[in-house]
């Protein structure tokens, strides 16, 4: 119970209820424009001969390279020039960034791995449905079946995930991030592996998780990184 009152932002309830009634509406708008949303791609793309066009690759290299161990490649550089810089406030944001993106992962994931929901692009070859965990029509586990994991997007929770931290404490850098986070999940849809509501969906975990995350660094993470640099500073005492 400690551990959430500390990380809680000091918002009066009728915000939080605002916000969650928000949450909730984005989430069934989202669900309810999920099918004219694909049909409008489906239209705009034309057919098969999409895939070879230039718009195409670039959706493509936005996905693969927007996946998680990317995001951590680069946020792990950027760790390590914020505490070579000996900048703590940079070094609590981009660790949180790191912790976020990884969470918010693996609770989508997570989730994913039960929902069974079809991804559009397996239509109409496979029917739209919701299975759970196990298709009892066809008696098997769906767990692990790339084609029934479509809800929530786990590359979604992680990149938006990885920008949230840096949109609460720097909003003109992080809108940018989250820009390019929101344009990974564009990728995913247009590449027919999720709907809009998969996006919108892990798009406010994630955001709901880099918040929280970012919070309990600002409170906690004062005497781990005093611990750092303490160690930083003895290392270079010692150097000849």
């Amino acid at each position: 119970m400690k551990f959430w009152t500390e990380a809680r932002c000091p918002l009066p309830n009728w915000a939080w209820i605002g916000l969650l009634l928000l949450g909730l509406a984005l989430s069934a708008a989202a669900f309810h424009f999920d099918e004219p949303t694909r049909a409008a791609i489906v239209e705009h793309q034309g057919g098969k001969k999409w895939k070879k066009t230039t718009e195409a690759k670039v959706m493509n290299a936005v996905s693969k390279y927007g996946d998680w161990p990317q995001l951590m490649g680069l946020g792990l550089l950027g760790l390590g020039a914020a505490v070579f810089c000996r900048n703590r406030r940079w070094t609590e944001i981009v660790a949180a960034a790191l912790l976020a993106s990884t969470l918010a992962g693996i609770l989508a994931n997570a989730s994913r791995l039960t929902t069974g929901r079809t991804r559009p692009r397996e239509s109409p070859q496979i029917e739209q449905s919701w299975n759970g965990p196990y298709d009892f029509q066809e008696k098997r586990w769906l767990i692990g079946r790339p084609s029934h994991n479509s809800f929530p997007s786990g590359h979604t929770a992680t990149a938006v995930g990885f920008a949230a931290p840096f949109l609460f404490a720097s909003p003109v850098l992080g809108g940018v991030m989250l820009g390019g986070a929101l344009l990974i999940a564009w990728s995913r849809m247009t590449l027919g592996a999720h709907h809009l509501s998969d996006v919108t969906v892990s798009t406010l975990l994630a955001l709901f998780v880099g918040w929280f995350v970012l919070r309990r660094t600002q409170l906690s993470g004062k005497e781990t990184l005093d611990a750092v640099w303490r160690k930083i500073r003895e290392r270079r005492r010692l150097r000849p």
